[in-house]
Order: C-alpha cells, then structure tokens, then sequence
C-alpha cells in the first residue's frame, strides 16, 4: 500500500506542468499554442529562448530524480539493493508517465525524455552519462534533437545488455521498455526525418516564435 502511494506520487511529481507554468508566468502563453505543441524542453528552448529552455529542462529533470528519491521514505530497500533498484525504476517511470500525460495539464504534455534521463542519473548515473555522451554527440553532428533523443535512448539497452552484460532480467526490461517508450513518443518524429523534413535546431542561437504546430 504504501509503495502504492509513492508510486501515485511519482506520477503527480512528474505532472507538475513546469513548461507551462513559466510560459504562462512570463510571456503569458501557452507553450503547447507554439511549436511542436507539447511541454518538452526542446519545444521550450525553440519558443521560450536558451535561458528559460534551460530552465525548464533542469526542472524536468529534477523531477524524475526527486520521483527517484521517494524511496527513502521506505528505509527497509536501503538493506536490498534489487528491490531498492526496481522500486527505484517503478516510480521513475511513473514520473515519465505523468510528464507526458499531466494530470495538472489536461494530460497534454511532453515527450519525457527530460525527465527519463533525471530517473536514470538516480537510478544508474554511469549509464545515463553514456546515453547523455551519445545525445550530445549526435546533436553537435546532426543538429535533430529528435534523432539525438532516440540514438540517446537505444544506448540504454546498448548499455545493459551488451557493454555492462547485466543479468538481471528486470533491468534488461527496463532498459528495453525505455528507449521503446522514446521510440513511441518520437514516431512522428521519425517520420519527417524520413522524409527529410524534420527541424534542425539552431545551436547556441534564440529562434524566434513562431506558431507552427506541424513542426517538431
């Protein structure tokens, strides 16, 4: 039961709609009217600008770790290392869930991957470096934050399966459930990156708003 409550509390920790709060605070907007339509801290930097894309994404993040930490209100994981780890995947992903379908935003959200990589930085920080290392990589190359996003997300499973050869099999699903889910939030995505058709962004450069919901 009490594990159970935690979880719920994940879920309304990871709806708190940070994009929207601070797009209707300080432009008075709806950032979910610009862009791509949703609350991702990629459609943040486009419409809002670096310093408060920037924001927004560490805020994001913040919140998949604080899901995260919600376990030390249980002090019987701290003695069982893989239970403490699967309860510690569990509410992650109730945070990613409640991120992309908000509770406090009419579940109209983001893509998740903000506060994806804020769970994996608790629950594996070595992992989340390489998925980072990768995401970044691919960005400075190719400029897509979509494809950087996925490429991202499949060094996961790369990651726990191959490099680290982990057995346990709840991390193997866990690995594979995550860069699926980025896979699934990101097909439109794919989609005009097949077509040629998908945005790049412009690194280190403020774009300037624009209503364009067809884009990413």
């Amino acid at each position: 039961m009490k594990e159970f409550l935690l979880i719920i509390l994940a879920y309304l920790i990871g709806s708190i709609p940070i994009a929207l709060i601070i797009s209707k605070k300080f432009f008075g907007i709806d950032i979910r009217d610009y862009g791509s339509g949703n609350m991702g801290a990629t459609n943040a930097f486009r419409i809002l600008g670096p310093k408060f894309g920037t924001i927004i994404m560490v805020l994001d993040i913040l919140k998949g770790m604080t899901a995260v930490g919600l376990f030390y209100f249980l002090p019987y994981y701290l003695s069982d290392e893989l239970a403490r780890t699967n309860f510690m995947m569990g509410l992650g992903l109730a945070a990613v869930i409640g991120h992309i379908f908000p509770i406090f935003a009419g579940f109209k959200g983001g893509k998740g991957v903000a506060t994806l990589l804020g769970m994996l930085i608790a629950v594996q920080p070595v992992v989340a470096v390489c998925c980072v290392a990768v995401f970044v990589i691919v960005l400075l190359l190719t400029r897509y934050v979509s494809l950087s996003s996925i490429l991202g997300a499949i060094m996961l499973p790369i990651s726990v399966l191959w490099i680290w050869n982990e057995h346990e099999l709840s991390y193997r699903i866990f690995a594979l459930s995550v860069a699926l889910l980025v896979i699934i939030t990101h097909q439109k995505n794919i989609g005009r990156l097949i077509k040629g058709r998908e945005n790049r962004i412009p690194i280190l450069k403020h774009r300037v708003r624009k209503k364009n919901k067809s884009n990413n």
